[in-house]
């Protein structure tokens, strides 16, 4: 059974896409820890990062860099925090958090963000990737 993020890349469920190459998908988190939150996908199906061919595995970190950077133009953060975790969804994929201190990054802690926040942050965030 498809994971929720192949039904995303297969355009099978909507998503606020933020970039996308042949390789990989990025799009917001939909119950961000932070605003900006986002969510750096291959579009191959493996659940384990690191099970991930070597090649996949590096196109997938050299995206998120890329996105991260957009990230960084859009919201206003020291960096961007990077957390793999690999439990909620069974599909390898990278978090992307812009944080200013260390409890930024707390996935107990969601913020709420309607549908038009979201689109129009994941439009920002694409202009500066794009």
């Amino acid at each position: 059974m498809s994971s929720v993020f192949t039904k995303i890349i297969n355009k099978e469920l909507p998503a606020y896409i933020v970039s996308e190459d042949s390789e990989n998908i990025a799009f917001l988190d939909i119950s961000p820890v932070k605003k900006g939150h986002v969510l750096v996908v291959p579009k191959i199906e493996v659940d384990n990062i690191f099970e991930l061919p070597s090649e996949s595995y590096l196109s997938l970190f050299s995206f998120a860099r890329k996105v991260s950077k957009g990230i960084e133009k859009v919201i206003e953060c020291n960096r961007i925090g990077v957390s793999v975790i690999g439990l909620e969804v069974p599909h390898a994929h990278i978090h992307l958090i812009p944080i200013n201190k260390l409890d930024d990054i707390n996935f107990n802690n969601r913020i709420n963000m309607n549908s038009d926040e979201l689109h129009h942050l994941s439009q920002k965030i694409s202009e500066q990737i794009n």
